[in-house]
């Protein structure tokens, strides 16, 4: 009996200094990590993978894409939203900042804040704008607005034909010019957020806002 005491206290000792394997967890994280490391990095977001569908052969790719949306939707659909948005805000951020100050003659009243001058506009006027819109984007398309039909004819995303100063016909220029395009819209929704959000606060517009902020009581 002395003896099994004996030989049972000994294993339990040299176990203390035998080699053990990671738990089943652990193993599953350092797999993942390990894997994380060999997968290419984001441009972007480096410490996230890039995104399979964003291989860096669209203008402008980055890899920024934290939301995985890119694996649920067709990349050029995503694209072409992105650069519809951008050309609207850079349009939007134009006329946001012009109508403080231009009014159209015929106009019956007029608000220089563009957040409060929305709901100025009948219901019906706001119908028949939501309309017209919904119209234009159909028959751009020929009626194909999904990511599945909307390329089935070849035509590349953000791409309608419209050139008329023909600064597409370099192709190095061209790339340029869709990489400016690009950033610049990405800006102006960012810039357009914005200046509406500062016009809920304010209750005034852009430019009205920054002449008359009292820059020493904001920053004292």
């Amino acid at each position: 009996m002395l003896r099994a005491v004996i030989a049972f206290a000994a294993c339990a000792a040299a176990s203390a200094f035998a080699p053990t394997l990671p738990s089943a967890g652990v193993r599953a994280k350092t797999s993942a990590v390990s894997g994380m490391k060999m997968q290419q990095m984001s441009q972007s977001v480096p410490f996230l993978p890039r995104p399979a569908a964003l291989d860096g052969k669209m203008v402008g790719d980055v890899g920024f894409d934290p939301f995985g949306f890119s694996s649920k939707y067709d990349i050029k659909w995503l694209r072409e939203s992105e650069l519809k948005h951008g050309r609207v805000c850079m349009l939007a951020s134009l006329g946001y900042i012009v109508q403080e100050f231009v009014h159209l003659p015929f106009e019956a009243t007029s608000n220089p804040v563009g957040s409060e001058a929305f709901y100025q506009v009948p219901a019906g006027g706001l119908w028949q704008i939501f309309a017209f819109i919904g119209a234009i984007e159909h028959f751009s398309h020929n009626f194909k607005m999904s990511g599945s039909t909307m390329f089935s004819d070849g035509r590349t995303p953000g791409n309608f034909g419209f050139d008329p100063l023909g600064f597409g016909k370099n192709p190095q220029a061209r790339a340029r010019y869709e990489l400016a395009e690009l950033k610049n819209g990405r800006l102006a929704m960012l810039g357009f957020s914005g200046m509406i959000h500062g016009s809920f606060i304010t209750g005034k517009g852009p430019i009205n806002a920054l002449l008359t902020l009292d820059w020493h009581q904001k920053f004292n």
